[in-house]
């Protein structure tokens, strides 16, 4: 129980920073797992070019299994964190249950997608054979056995939700150095292992996500005394799995949303492969800045979540000042990083004919940065205190209804010879400042209707 002590007594900003530093971690090092793949991908002797334009394309599925099996879990860790807070242990062994229990339904949806959809969907955004064949061949490998990362995503959120963040950055790091050394062993063929292309970056990858997931397991199983388990926790309660969902599900679709996104865009950027790949490899990189963003945001669901579960103002006031001034110093960070050194970025993908329109792409788009930490601070901020509806609309706004449209009206002008390409990067930073102005309406709104209610 002295996990449990700790989110109901520690100072806020100590508890953030205790909490915050591990999940950061963890998230930085999911990024890594992409980052590193492209980087050995993009240096291999032959067809390299295609290699990367392959991984380009898988990614927002990839991008999409994570954050079906992350939602789950941002649902579980706010609704556990919750009911910890007061004090209901049988709910807890049933929300813990049933959570692993969804995660069982969606590997089959990825294995089902994985055996017959991954070409269909690889030859919607290419006509290239040499590309078509790499990414079904990746693709394919990374959704039969998806039930690494959907289940490390889960165990991951259940350690959180108890205050148990080191353990997860554990894990997250064992998988990542696995994923790191295996990957130009399978890749280039080193020793008895034979050279395996992209199918070997593949490969390096679902073992890391599967040794993960099968670390966090024994850790739950050990630490997580606060509530039972048992299968007989896993028998599906619709009222539970709602619940879960009704704070997990914006999280879901915000998640989704990513993927969508990219998908669109690299349907936008089809006319020109070199700015398609560009965009594919900045973005893992954007992905690795947001995902400390992400990692803090896991921190401030938890605690504001546990706080309003007390019914303590105090705690879900300090929950969300801390939240988002320590959201901004990483993304001051992140833009310093990305600014200084494109160039250093641009030679570890070896990008090729790509590296002008990456650099292009890395100046504008990381302006944005600083806004978008705070869309991701507010949303954690809305799922702890039940604001779904606040956070599906900022993930609405930030990767739909103004992104899309405004990178498909500039790529107009770009196809008619008026523009550069770098004009369809401005969507990003004018689609995240516009998106905070709400966020910050959306937070003040909610702030004054649940927070300042509470006795």
């Amino acid at each position: 129980m002295a996990e449990s002590n700790k989110m109901r007594e520690m100072p806020v900003n100590k508890l953030m920073v205790q909490m915050g530093i591990p999940m950061i971690l963890s998230m930085a090092l999911q990024a890594v797992y992409n980052i590193v793949d492209s980087a050995f991908v993009g240096n291999m002797e032959v067809g390299s070019e295609a290699a990367l334009n392959a991984l380009t394309l898988v990614f927002p599925v990839q991008m999409l299994m994570v954050a079906v099996g992350i939602g789950t879990g941002v649902g579980t860790n706010a609704l556990l964190a919750m009911t910890l807070g007061q004090r209901d242990m049988k709910k807890a062994a049933r929300v813990a249950g049933n959570s692993l229990f969804l995660g069982g339904i969606i590997y089959v949806v990825c294995l089902l997608f994985g055996i017959f959809g991954v070409k269909a969907y690889i030859s919607s955004q290419t006509v290239d054979p040499e590309v078509i064949s790499m990414g079904t061949t990746y693709l394919r490998i990374c959704c039969v056995l998806s039930f690494g990362i959907i289940f490390f995503s889960l165990f991951e959120k259940l350690l959180q939700a108890t205050g148990r963040s080191l353990y997860s950055t554990i894990g997250q790091v064992t998988g990542a150095v696995i994923n790191i050394i295996l990957d130009p062993i399978m890749i280039y063929g080193i020793g008895p292992v034979p050279e395996m292309g992209v199918a070997g970056a593949a490969y390096a990858t679902v073992i890391g996500q599967i040794v993960s997931a099968g670390l966090l397991l024994v850790f739950h199983l050990k630490l997580n005394k606060e509530f039972e388990h048992g299968i007989k926790h896993m028998k599906p309660s619709a009222r539970t799995m709602k619940e879960i969902y009704s704070i997990g599900l914006p999280a879901i679709i915000a998640q989704a949303l990513m993927s969508i996104m990219v998908y669109a865009m690299n349907l936008i950027l089809k006319f020109n492969p070199s700015a398609q790949t560009a965009y594919g490899l900045f973005y893992k990189v954007q992905q690795f800045v947001l995902f400390l963003a992400f990692g803090l945001r896991d921190a401030i669901t938890p605690i504001i979540a546990f706080a309003y579960g007390m019914g303590s103002k105090k705690r879900i006031k300090d929950g969300i000042r801390y939240g988002l001034i320590y959201t901004i110093a990483l993304m001051i960070l992140g833009v310093l990083i990305t600014e200084i050194f494109p160039n250093a970025f641009a030679s570890l993908f070896n990008a090729g004919q790509s590296r002008a329109y990456f650099i292009g792409a890395m100046r504008i788009i990381s302006i944005s940065f600083i806004f978008a930490g705070i869309n991701v601070a507010y949303q954690g901020i809305y799922q702890a205190l039940n604001g779904g509806l606040e956070s599906l609309v900022i993930s609405l706004l930030r990767q739909l209804v103004i992104i899309l449209p405004l990178a498909a009206i500039f790529s107009f002008f770009v196809r008619n010879g008026q523009m550069g390409v770098s004009l369809i990067w401005w969507a990003f930073p004018i689609t995240e400042f516009v998106s905070c102005l709400v966020g910050y309406v959306f937070l003040k709104r909610i702030q004054r209707n649940k927070v300042e209610k509470l006795s």
